[in-house]
């Protein structure tokens, strides 16, 4: 078979390629190729060159439009080759042209808004909730930008000719609350809309589908998966990545060579971690809402390994109980993880709009793992405290 033969057949076999293969094979379809099975890690910072004038002309090219240099590496700010077979695979996941990988979520989110700032588009119309960070950012303007808020509806009203971005995150951080991305889509016009996926992951939910031209995650969660690496990642089409590209240049928040092995890795076993998580979320979040220590369970239609609920008692007491389940940030990791979004990711965010977003005082957050579910559950029992207590308090309340 000659070399023509031999692409057109790769062509054909990686067309329609199911999720689950994708995860395992995106970025890595020319080990083989070169005799390897693992990817290589490619540490090197920099990389000869004895042709200095077809160096420039390359960077000049870069510098115009942002697309990855023809031919050998040329310097780790400009790219990476581990890193780019993180990326090649996590747009093969979400069904993106391209995908720019960062230090981290929050570095990404800084890059989109760098990008349309420098078009001067640097109003941004937002719904809430968002993480804790995000909203941050937003409303304090650190990066020159103006945001409205407001809710899904009212998107469509709140557009200005300056506008850059329309964001929202859906499941959202901490609520789990979540929004019709087709319909908000269509609301956003020609203004490009942003949409954080780190919650559901291209598993569950695939926003450029419809109609998102950005697709954000904060890679530290379920793409890395194991709660060693930190990482952001946005994924869009070509045009705008070559625009993310050039920031990522000039600031500096790339992403190290080691962090990309170990998202790449990460992404093999996601679509397995986040069905099975899920799963058993599910049945936490139905055996917490005929709970009557519990007020509230905020679960989402779409599933998902993320359970958020509102309890009668203290919510800190439940928090200085689990033993099993560990109270600490963060999200998306093998093992499950609790924590109050009031005092932690949300404590960043006034605390009018923090309830006015449905983040209650009373509010915890969890990440369900892969543990038995039923470990799960004698944990969650303990660290809620004794029935008959909650019951006595419940009747007190009424009274």
């Amino acid at each position: 078979m000659d070399t023509a033969s031999t692409g057109a057949y790769d062509d054909v076999r990686t067309a329609s390629r199911a999720l689950a293969t994708e995860a395992v094979h995106a970025g890595r379809d020319d080990l083989a190729r070169q005799g390897l099975h693992a990817p290589p890690i490619d540490l090197s910072t920099t990389y000869p060159s004895y042709d200095s004038r077809g160096e420039a002309a390359r960077i000049d090219a870069f510098a115009t439009d942002g697309a990855d240099p023809d031919g050998p590496p040329i310097y780790g700010r400009l790219g990476n080759p581990t890193v780019a077979r993180f990326e090649t695979a996590l747009a093969k996941l979400e069904g993106t042209e391209s995908a720019v990988a960062f230090a981290s979520g929050m570095a990404a989110l800084s890059a989109v808004l760098l990008a349309r700032s420098a078009l001067g588009l640097r109003h941004v119309v937002a719904v809430r909730p968002l993480y804790g960070c995000s909203d941050h950012l937003l409303t304090a303007g650190l990066l020159g930008s103006e945001v409205t808020w407001t809710d899904p509806a009212g998107i469509a009203d709140a557009l200005r000719p300056d506008t850059g971005l329309v964001m929202v995150e859906s499941p959202a951080n901490p609520t789990l609350a979540e929004v019709d991305l087709r319909a908000v889509a269509h609301s956003c016009g020609q203004v490009p809309l942003l949409a954080d996926n780190t919650f559901a992951t291209p598993v569950l939910q695939r926003p450029a589908e419809h109609g998102a031209r950005l697709v954000l995650h904060s890679a530290t969660k379920y793409l890395g998966g194991h709660g060693d690496v930190l990482a952001g990642v946005v994924a869009c089409d070509e045009e705008f990545a070559g625009q993310l590209r050039k920031i990522r240049f000039a600031t500096g928040g790339v992403l190290h060579p080691l962090a990309g092995y170990l998202l790449l890795r990460g992404l093999s076993t996601l679509p397995v971690r986040v069905r099975a998580a899920s799963a058993s979320a599910a049945e936490l979040a139905g055996r917490l809402a005929a709970d009557p220590r519990v007020a509230r369970v905020h679960y989402p239609r779409l599933g998902g390994a993320m359970v958020a609920f509102e309890v009668h008692g203290d919510p800190h007491e439940v928090i200085s109980r689990v033993g099993l389940i560990t109270p600490a940030v963060s999200l998306g990791s093998v093992d499950t993880l609790i924590q109050h979004p009031a005092s932690i990711s949300h404590r960043i965010v006034d605390a009018d709009d923090r309830r006015g977003a449905g983040v209650s005082d009373r509010l915890l957050r969890m990440s369900v793992g892969l543990e038995d579910v039923d470990d799960l559950w004698a944990d969650l029992d303990h660290a809620l405290g004794e029935r008959n207590r909650t019951l006595v308090s419940l009747r007190e309340a009424v009274r």
